[in-house]
């Protein structure tokens, strides 16, 4: 491959893997400084809907498009940096590439299944009382811990464009 060819998909990689995390992070953030905030002023029954419509809305091309893509561009900005050489920014990929796993497992393990438990409750009409006591704290810990990881894989994509140029 040419080098300059070469040099540009790195490049441009490093830029979409920055992007992607960018997107990820801020709705993430979003949801930590706006979101759930707004939600806490509702009462349960419209806190139970509201997520509910949320949960369903955010399961989007666009929204693939970032999550994904943030896991899928990062990984292959590592990849493309492995070469001797190119590695000065390599550190900082990996640690971007392992916060942002850190995000993936959290939202697998923690948000995902609380999203469907809230689904699963409603659909049996359980009180929405009940329903936003067993959702609500902890999903809101666990989104503020994705938005400090993803917010501090951004930055590590950040410092890597930096040692790049």
């Amino acid at each position: 491959m040419n080098v300059m060819i070469a040099s540009n998909v790195r490049a441009g990689m490093l830029l979409l893997a920055t992007v992607t995390t960018g997107l990820t992070a801020g709705l993430f953030a979003a949801f930590a400084y706006a979101v759930m905030p707004g939600l806490a002023r509702v009462d349960d029954r419209a806190f139970v809907a509201g997520m509910r419509s949320i949960n369903q809305a955010i399961l989007n091309g666009w929204f693939a498009l970032c999550f994904g893509g943030a896991l899928v561009c990062t990984l292959a900005a590592v990849l493309l940096h492995l070469p001797a050489g190119r590695r000065g920014p390599l550190p900082w990929l990996i640690a971007a590439l392992a916060l942002y796993v850190l995000v993936l497992a959290v939202t697998a393990a923690v948000n995902v299944p609380l999203n469907d438990r809230l689904e699963a409750g409603a659909a049996r009409l359980a009180d929405p009382a009940e329903l936003r006591a067993a959702f609500e704290g902890a999903w809101v810990r666990w989104n503020v811990v994705r938005a400090v990881l993803n917010t501090a894989a951004l930055g590590c994509l950040g410092w890597a464009l930096l040692v790049a140029r």
